[in-house]
């Protein structure tokens, strides 16, 4: 293990170590920060399956659906500008996005996964993914799955191609690039939707669970089975084309502390790292809850606000979150000013605990709990 730790945050450190030099990690990164200082800012074990490669300061890796808090923070800073209005149908910015009955779809629907359009209704595969203007066409031609902004049903990796086009039919640019100007850069956050391939040397291998799944579904239904197609297993996410892509769901490579270090903005009220990126309020509005119930495709109870998971199973109410398969975590505490990111490269299934822990050990340490 490398890295910093503060005194009041040792538990998490311990934990972090523990979990390394156990069976259950590879290599991983954790950072946390409060009032936008960093508290915890850790790295260890192995870039690769081989163990060849140790995890260096600057590894990055896929973190799979964490991208959609970046994607998210991207469409609240567009939305405090005045340019977005995410209660606004979006054919206002989309027209063609209207058709097969959807002319009542709000951006806020994307956001909160609850638009109806968790999957495509014709088959795509990986490849498909790389080619933007087939999978929005799609999904602006296709009828929603079920009545919008009734329910939410996970938008696995459509929900990414929907908020990128309405950012990009706004701003001119596509999400990766939206993101790098207005949000990565002014806060020296190293997270890429769409990585240079100059950056591929520092990119860590992902590596499947035991079995080889992480799908949490034995049986799954039709709509779940829709809505994980195509398959994002481990080969396709450790390939250029897949890096090199915008995906804004679910290929994001970063490190924790450049995902902690981004949400710190919503943490600590539209300020991080010296820059302000949102108002207060334009912050906080990520907490509005647009729906709440059974989760169609997740088939459990989820709060959505406008881009993450609201409170909940949190200590404290006004919490921000979201995982990616396979593991990461990253968090966003308003009540506290804190954040919290974790992200491994060995995939785990259902009932992995690995962040789990590592955060119990931080609400110990700030006796949340």
């Amino acid at each position: 293990m490398q890295g910093f730790v503060d005194e009041r945050f040792a538990p998490v450190g311990a934990v972090f170590e523990q979990g390394l030099a156990s069976d259950a990690e590879l290599g991983a990164s954790v950072c946390i920060t409060v009032d936008g200082e960093t508290v915890v800012d850790l790295w260890g074990g192995h870039a690769d399956a081989a163990r060849t490669r140790p995890w260096q300061r600057d590894t990055i890796l896929n973190v799979y659906s964490v991208t959609k808090t970046m994607t998210a923070l991207t469409a609240l800073l567009v939305a405090d500008r005045g340019e977005l209005d995410v209660t606004a149908p979006v054919s206002r910015y989309w027209p063609e996005f209207a058709a097969a009955g959807k002319d009542a779809v709000t951006v806020a629907h994307l956001l909160s996964h609850s638009s109806g359009l968790s999957g495509w209704a014709e088959p795509v595969t990986v490849e498909d993914l790389y080619d933007w203007g087939k999978v929005t066409g799609l999904l602006a031609a296709q009828e929603p799955f079920w009545a919008p902004g009734t329910a939410s049903g996970y938008h696995v990796i459509t929900q990414g191609f929907l908020v990128g086009e309405v950012l990009r039919r706004i701003t001119g640019r596509s999400l990766g690039t939206l993101f790098r100007e207005e949000v990565a850069v002014p806060l020296h956050a190293d997270f890429h939707i769409g990585l240079p391939e100059s950056e591929e040397p520092r990119v860590a291998e992902l590596v499947a669970p035991v079995g080889g799944s992480t799908m949490p579904f034995a049986d799954p239904t039709p709509l779940q089975a829709n809505a994980a197609v195509p398959d994002l297993g481990v080969d396709a996410a450790n390939s250029r084309a897949w890096r090199a892509a915008q995906i804004p769901a679910g290929n994001g490579t970063g490190n924790a502390r450049a995902v902690a270090g981004v949400l710190a903005v919503l943490a600590c009220g539209g300020e991080a790292g010296g820059r302000r990126l949102l108002s207060e309020a334009g912050a906080r509005r990520a907490l509005e809850v647009q729906v709440e119930g059974t989760d169609l495709v997740l088939a459990m109870p989820v709060r959505f606000g406008l881009g993450f998971a609201v409170g909940g199973m949190m200590p404290n109410p006004n919490t921000l979150y979201w995982g990616g398969l396979g593991g990461s975590i990253a968090l966003a505490d308003l009540d506290a000013r804190t954040t919290f990111t974790y992200v491994p490269n060995r995939l785990a299934g259902a009932g992995d605990t690995r962040g789990f822990g590592l955060l119990m050990a931080m609400w110990e340490a700030q006796k949340l709990i």
